[in-house]
């Protein structure tokens, strides 16, 4: 297994790095700088891990891990959202660590075997100081084939049955979210988040809003808006997405009313090399 040939720490950050928030009895998510990672499962049961992280963080992880499970209790599943740096920038250390599956959409093979990069990050996108500097972010594949399966096509989750996944393509070709219909729980991945991940100022204070995806790495807008109407159409209760704080209720029904409405507006950049005219 290899990690991507530009695989690098990024320098950045933000006032919720290190922090580990229960959003549910079985349900906690570890922000790592600025992404979130997902641990399904209470804390005396088994377990899955949704995505894996920035570059070099599988010791702040694992450590992240241990506090709510204890030593020597790893996760029977890791569930991939998509392939982008921020997500799997871990996950060879962590696979190195545990012997366990990894589930991710078809769509994202090509990218997390070695296959195919992903596009280099927009600099010239309208957006902050993030998307400016987003040359700076790996876009390389990662080659983790000998443990990686793909997703059921039926929609089920792999160890998690009261959980489905939902393909929500745009920000990259096989991005999926997770949904939880009992209570209402979405895990949207980067489908939307909720801090303006352009904003170098937002995402190091952690801002709250709702959002579109990064706009510095999706690729194809037309499907992320669709996306991001099939999301809202689940009328989530709370929702933990990639980047931002955990919103419940009608904070969160209010934002995504709001971005579905003035999407063109809020989220679509005014120029962009994906952005068409």
């Amino acid at each position: 297994m290899e990690q991507s040939k530009d695989n690098k720490m990024i320098p950045m950050t933000s006032v919720d790095s290190g922090k580990l928030r229960e959003v549910a009895p079985d349900v906690a998510y570890f922000t790592n700088q600025i992404v979130n990672l997902i641990m399904i499962g209470k804390p005396d049961s088994s377990w899955v891990l949704v995505d894996a992280g920035m570059p070099q963080s599988g010791e702040e992880i694992i450590e992240a891990v241990e506090l709510r499970y204890g030593k020597n209790n790893p996760p029977s599943a890791i569930i991939l959202t998509h392939g982008h740096f921020d997500h799997v920038g871990s996950i060879v250390y962590l696979l190195s660590k545990w012997r366990v599956p990894v589930y991710a959409h078809l769509l994202e093979f090509p990218f997390l075997t070695g296959q195919q990069a992903y596009p280099e990050p927009d600099t010239s996108v309208e957006g902050g100081l993030i998307a400016k500097i987003s040359f700076l972010f790996p876009h390389e594949p990662i080659n983790i084939q000998e443990a990686l399966q793909s997703l059921p096509a039926n929609g089920k989750v792999p160890q998690l049955p009261d959980w489905q996944w939902i393909h929500v393509p745009g920000h990259s070709p096989g991005q999926i979210a997770l949904f939880r219909k009992e209570d209402g729980l979405l895990i949207s991945a980067d489908a939307f988040v909720t801090v303006k991940q352009d904003s170098l100022y937002k995402v190091l204070t952690q801002e709250e809003e709702v959002s579109g995806p990064p706009v510095y790495l999706t690729t194809d807008w037309a499907a992320a808006y669709q996306s991001v109407k099939r999301l809202a159409q689940l009328n989530p209760e709370t929702v933990i997405s990639g980047h931002g704080t955990a919103m419940q209720s009608e904070e969160l029904k209010r934002g995504l009313d709001e971005l579905i409405a003035h999407w063109d507006e809020v989220a679509l950049p005014e120029h962009g090399k994906w952005v068409k005219a």
